[in-house]
């Protein structure tokens, strides 16, 4: 079993092994390295998937 974790690099677009830059610089924790790679991919499906969560709250008990 790989114990090992990996981060993307938000500021040089690097996948890194463990924590080796500071927490604003990093995205993560990764169980692969190509998971990490694909990381501005798998935000940008998150963040959609998350506003179209609120969305739904927000009209939630609306009368139509």
């Amino acid at each position: 079993m790989n114990a090992a974790e990996y981060w993307y690099n938000l500021e040089t677009g690097v996948v890194e092994e463990g924590m080796v830059s500071p927490g604003y610089d990093r995205a993560g924790p990764f169980a692969t390295r190509d998971e990490a790679a694909r990381a501005p991919e798998i935000i940008k499906e998150r963040s959609r998937a998350w506003a179209a969560e609120d969305a739904a709250e927000e009209d939630w008990g609306k009368d139509d």
